[in-house]
């Protein structure tokens, strides 16, 4: 009888090692390099021409927008004021038994704080961030426009700027700095961390990962 030999195993088993330390190694590269990116790209602020000013939506109440979500129209007036763009688009629909949505909540408050209404373009499509692009990029090649500034929340920004160019857009963002999201430090590490899963989660699947129970929804009051 031959002699088995305890020595054929280990080539096996120095691979399989090896091999998972590669899947370990390129899985951190992957997420910490996306995590960087969003930071990056929170921290940046694209104001150069367009053809119109983006605003994500937010929660409502009754009309009213959220902090967060006046937070974004402010920002975004303020970019109408500098010239940015002659046009706001307004996006966000509604929870149900909602009167408005946060695209008119949205178009409420411009015109309130000086903004032609003529001027602001509400498209109350879309419970999440991918359906409210979608949306909205529709409606603004109709009107034969393709470059837009993105506003939301800075964290939010690469993941938003992404499904934009996917939808056809010319995106560049400016996002707000001020409100609820970007007071503390554990707010900022925790929104980082999500839109950094968020973000990998629409690359691989091209959908939207808003509402799977997590920070990030674009219709929440975050």
């Amino acid at each position: 009888m031959a002699e088995v030999s305890h020595d054929e195993p280990r080539p096996v088993r120095r691979f399989l090692r090896r091999l998972l330390i590669g899947v370990l190694l390129v899985g951190f590269l992957v997420v910490g390099g996306t995590s960087f990116r969003v930071w990056q790209v929170a921290r940046g602020d694209d104001r150069a021409s367009a053809d119109v000013v983006l605003v994500l939506g937010a929660a409502q109440y009754g009309g009213t927008p959220s902090k967060v979500l006046e937070a974004r129209l402010r920002h975004a007036k303020n970019l109408y004021d500098e010239g940015v763009a002659p046009y706001i688009v307004t996006t966000g629909g509604n929870q149900p038994g909602d009167t408005y949505t946060e695209a008119t909540a949205g178009v409420r408050w411009l015109t309130e704080h000086g903004v032609p209404e003529d001027h602001v373009i509400p498209i109350g499509k879309g419970n999440d961030t991918l359906g409210s692009i979608e949306a909205a990029a529709e409606e603004i090649h109709g009107r034969g426009w393709r470059s837009v500034v993105i506003v939301s929340d800075p964290w939010h920004s690469l993941r938003a700027r992404t499904m934009a160019s996917d939808a056809g857009l010319e995106a560049r963002t400016s996002p707000t700095h001020s409100g609820p999201i970007v007071q503390t430090r554990q707010t900022q590490i925790r929104y980082i961390l999500y839109e950094t899963a968020a973000l990998l989660y629409y690359r691989a699947t091209k959908a939207s990962a808003d509402n799977i129970g997590v920070p990030g929804n674009v219709g929440a009051d975050k």
